[in-house]
């Protein structure tokens, strides 16, 4: 956690009052790749990395951002009639803002001042984060009674929308809705979760390749949804007026397999294969076999390496070296893609040698100085109740 003192005492000083502090934590998804943007299945968890809002309501309808992290202020009228994005950080604050008036809510100026231990492109979900808190924060402020479900899928429109990056709702839903030591089974059509324990007989150690992706407006992420895409407009001529890839089963999917291209039938397996392995890890995790789960996660990321395509060279190595560690359960990469992070279940007596090992073998390999960290799941947004 931050200091959240000091982040107080910066508030005063920049605006001259007294701030209420709202937090939105970032998320590792344990398996569930690409899956959400398709109706399908994910199963995330909410971390203790988070982003915090400091906020006050003004008298007015500007609003004024602080980022400490860049140190740098962005102000913005409400009432500018043709918003546009700068394509910066501030588009992800300014998005949020558009899209709840949209929403039918309406906004007083705010001043805020943002702060954060989430990981800028490492696949933790920053930008999720960043919305969320901004999000419930300008919420708070204008006195508006704050649906969770509803905030989340306003934050992804403002990312979809002002932002320009097609995300689907799983980082935001986490970020809105996490619970503690739990992950989340989370149906993305319907938007029904369950709540999943993790066994504490093994931990979440979560590894930075130090490798950053760029997602927003980017190509790469973007291509893979329109993939999908494509492969359900052609087996629609099969299959009948199907949704999603969410409607397609792995056997139908071979069935008809030459109606698409070599790459489209790829893309498509890993999604279709891929929610038949959350749904499993979920059935898993239920009822404590860590052994099958871990064996679901390298399955998961063979997938997104061969079919998806969305691994890296130092992701390929970090993945490589944590399968082959005592006491490791599964391993693979986690969120966008294009490098980030890996998420690994270790036996909780071997996480220390693990973080160990993991950390200066891919030292050895690549010349790169990784982040390890082992980590428990946390809840969702919130306010934060700071005393001094």
């Amino acid at each position: 956690m931050p200091d959240l003192d000091l982040l107080v005492r910066d508030f005063v000083g920049r605006y001259g009052r007294r701030p209420q502090i709202h937090r939105a934590p970032g998320r590792v998804n344990l398996i569930g790749e690409h899956t959400d943007y398709n109706d399908g299945f994910v199963m995330p968890a909410a971390l203790d990395f988070a982003t915090y809002a400091a906020a006050a309501p003004r008298s007015d309808r500007i609003l004024r951002v602080h980022s400490r992290a860049r140190d740098e202020t962005r102000t913005f009228d409400l009432d500018d009639p043709t918003p546009t994005p700068v394509e910066d950080w501030s588009d992800y604050v300014r998005g949020v803002a558009v899209m709840l008036e949209r929403a039918g809510h309406r906004l007083t100026g705010v001043d805020l001042t943002l702060t954060t231990t989430v990981p800028m492109g490492s696949g933790l979900s920053s930008s999720a984060a960043l919305e969320v808190s901004v999000g419930h924060a300008l919420l708070a402020a204008a006195g508006v009674a704050i649906d969770l479900t509803a905030l989340a899928l306003t934050c992804q429109r403002a990312e979809n929308e002002f932002v320009g990056m097609r995300c689907g709702i799983m980082d935001q839903f986490i970020s809105c809705r996490g619970v503690a030591d739990h992950a989340l089974m989370i149906d993305c059509r319907s938007l029904e979760a369950r709540a999943v324990p993790i066994d504490p007989r093994a931990k979440i150690v979560v590894v930075n390749s130090m490798v950053h992706h760029q997602l927003a407006g980017g190509g790469d992420y973007n291509a893979r949804r329109r993939s999908c895409e494509e492969g359900v407009a052609r087996l629609q001529d099969a299959l009948g007026p199907i949704r999603a890839l969410r409607d397609v089963g792995p056997t139908e999917l071979e069935d008809h397999a030459h109606l698409l291209d070599e790459v489209t039938h790829r893309r498509c397996r890993h999604i279709v294969t891929e929610n038949e392995r959350v749904v499993a890890a979920a059935e898993a995790l239920e009822v404590g076999d860590l052994v099958t789960f871990g064996t679901l996660m390298n399955a998961s990321y063979a997938s997104m390496r061969d079919d998806y395509e969305i691994s890296c060279a130092e992701v390929d190595v970090l993945v490589d070296i944590a399968q082959k560690l005592p006491g490791v359960l599964g391993s693979r990469m986690t969120g966008g893609g294009f490098g980030g992070c890996t998420v690994s279940l270790v036996e909780t007596a071997a996480v220390g040698e693990f973080m160990a090992t993991v950390a200066a073998s891919y030292r050895a390999a690549t010349g790169l100085d990784p982040t390890v960290f082992a980590c428990s799941p946390a809840a969702g947004v919130g306010v934060v109740e700071v005393r001094s």
